[in-house]
């Protein structure tokens, strides 16, 4: 009786005094220059805890028992340092900060092209400032798309895009009082940040188009042509069930306050959008992958959250492996005539196992044809590889996004759930015919990375873009009337002469819209048509849509120092968006307005930057 009235209170007291951590944190910085050494390691010698500097050279290391310990600092390109006898006490923060040495880097030579942000921005930056050598951000070189003669070249072909990554990452740019860097500017992704009060569609079809045309606000002698998509809307009641891959990213470069945590709040967010019959899991990704929540009803919400509270980085970035895990478990929880998704979201920095982009979009395109899509989304900075999360996007039947905010993440997750998860129409192409009685050339604005061969339009086997419920989809073109004093001379050819029709002059059309897509289950392609008429609008008598997404492309055109830009200025878009705010529900619009001013501020000062370009 005393034995077991002792061992009670031994184990009352061994509660009562149970073991408690402390918390190790500091900054790691350059020992010359005292900027922060971003993915330094910081690991306590003889157990598995560390963790890695984030963008302002901070790392946190968590639950460390109390006691002694040897803590280490190391990164490429810099001699460790390392500190004995480091006391970490219960209960308590203790900080202890590196200043690394530089040193050279033996063994293999590699090479980094640093691509000057003055050569391709505003001849006024004249100063040149560059970004610390830690970025290795990567985005895929965007060439403007020049004119094209009508007699030449009458036909405009790409895939469509929904796309509203680069906006969301410029902002994040500009919101740090930095100018972005001009490749991270894809226009189309500007202009599709934003919905429009588009006509929905009627009967079957899935897809409504709307036309208009007017004079182009930063060149008066110039028109605009806008051409806009709707996707049918579905209630709740007509969602198909989901079966949902997350695919989480949790190397230690994912540690840092814009990564990870706010990873974690974000799909929080897409939890609480669950339907009961939906099927969740997560697969992470650090020096390996894992399964670390098995196939879970939508009806289990706290066991999904508890899950993805409990993730915690470190490690090296094993993508490739989690890749091909998260496709394995989706295909085995299949849902016929549901929405079967991979939801991949990382800094795109993968680093073992499959590494390479092309070997990932070989895998990514061998399963699209499962019916499997998948979402990409980036996070935060420094190693950020948007042209990676793009393309696979692109060749994996899905989408990609940029969460650089809570706010965005709501956004994606919550204002437009529909649209980020449920595709109505896949492989979406569209072509424009131009009729040269009435149009001389034509500048398509922005699509560079989407454009297609004309013969692809009509050829099922061509991948292209992906429409969700709900989904707006803009495009424009700047036009050279014909007859007009800005002339773009058509190819003088030796053996072959064009002659216009007779129609073509009568018909007071100036194009033909074709566009082709698939059901999000089907293999052969439908297509719907609409013309446009001849008469210009002038800017009073255009539609909000016109003017906004106008305003939007003049703005990315300013920000990249377009050579297309005309008479284009941060004053004159200001002007032209404010006259077209109409409902701003989520207050999209007025947010641009003030990344547009401050814009403006940050351009009025010398600013470069340097960055890493895939060649």
């Amino acid at each position: 009786m005393f034995a077991r009235i002792l061992l009670t209170l031994l184990l009352l007291f061994s509660s009562l005094y149970a073991t408690e951590y402390g918390t190790l944190t500091g900054i790691v910085s350059d020992q010359q220059s005292n900027q922060p050494v971003i993915g330094t390691n910081v690991a306590l010698m003889n157990t598995k805890l560390g963790g890695a500097a984030d963008q302002y050279g901070r790392y946190l290391i968590q639950n460390i028992q109390e006691g002694y310990y040897t803590v280490v600092a190391s990164m490429i390109g810099y001699r460790s340092e390392k500190v004995d006898s480091v006391y970490v006490k219960a209960n308590t923060t203790t900080t202890l900060n590196f200043q690394l040495e530089a040193a050279a880097i033996q063994g293999q030579h590699v090479e980094l092209q640093a691509i000057s942000y003055d050569q391709r921005m505003s001849k006024s930056l004249s100063q040149e400032r560059t970004f610390p050598d830690w970025n290795t951000e990567e985005y895929s070189r965007i060439n403007e798309s020049g004119y094209f003669n009508v007699l030449s070249d009458p036909l405009s072909t790409f895939a469509a895009d929904v796309d509203g990554a680069a906006y969301a990452n410029v902002r994040r740019f500009i919101m740090q009082d930095q100018m972005p860097y001009p490749d991270v500017v894809r226009t189309e992704e500007f202009v599709n940040y934003f919905s429009y009060s588009y006509p929905k569609p009627d009967g079957e079809v899935p897809l409504a188009i709307y036309t208009e045309y007017g004079t182009c606000p930063w060149d008066s002698t110039h028109g605009l042509v806008h051409i806009g998509l709707r996707g049918k809307t579905l209630l709740p009641e007509q969602q198909p069930p989901s079966n949902l891959v997350f695919l989480l990213d949790v190397s230690g470069s994912m540690n840092t306050p814009k990564k990870l945590p706010l990873l974690k709040r974000a799909f929080s967010l897409l939890v609480d959008q669950l339907h009961p019959a939906d099927v969740i899991s997560i697969v992470v990704y650090a020096g390996n992958a894992g399964l670390v929540l098995p196939p879970t009803k939508g009806s289990e919400k706290e066991k999904i959250l508890d899950a993805i509270n409990r993730l915690q980085a470190g490690g090296s970035t094993a993508g490739g492996e989690g890749i091909r895990l998260a496709y394995k478990i989706a295909k085995e929880q299949y849902i016929k005539g549901g929405n079967n998704r991979v939801i991949l979201a990382t800094d795109g920095d993968f680093n073992v196992g499959i590494s390479s982009t092309s070997e990932l979009v070989r895998f990514i395109e061998k399963q699209r044809d499962s019916g499997i899509f998948i979402t990409t989304l980036g996070f935060g900075s420094g190693n950020y590889k948007d042209n990676r999360l793009q393309e696979l996007a692109d060749r994996g039947n899905g989408t990609h996004s940029y969460i650089d905010t809570i706010l965005e993440a709501k956004k994606v997750f919550g204002n437009e759930i529909t649209a980020t998860l449920f595709t109505i129409a896949k492989d979406v192409k569209i072509q424009v015919e131009f009729n040269p009685a009435e149009i001389e050339a034509y500048r398509l604005i922005g699509y560079e990375n989407r454009e297609l061969e004309n013969k692809d339009f009509t050829d099922d086997t061509k991948d292209a873009g992906e429409i969700g419920a709900g989904h707006t989809v803009t495009t424009l073109y700047e036009v050279i009337p014909s007859h007009s004093a800005d002339s773009i001379a058509a190819l003088d050819t030796k053996y072959q002469h064009t002659v216009i029709k007779n129609t073509a002059y009568s018909s007071g059309e100036i194009l033909t819209v074709r566009i082709r897509y698939k059901e999000p289950d089907g293999n052969t392609s439908k297509e719907i048509t609409q013309t446009l008429q001849k008469d210009m609008r002038p800017e009073k008598q255009l539609s909000n849509n016109f003017r906004f997404a106008a305003a939007v492309a003049e703005f990315a055109m300013v920000l990249r120092d377009s050579k297309f830009k005309g008479n284009a200025t941060y004053t004159s878009l200001e002007q032209l968006a404010k006259s077209a705010m109409e409902e701003d529900k989520y207050g999209y619009r007025n947010e641009f307005l003030t990344l547009v001013h401050r814009a403006q501020l940050l351009s009025e000062k010398p600013d470069n930057h340097t960055y890493q370009q895939e060649k």
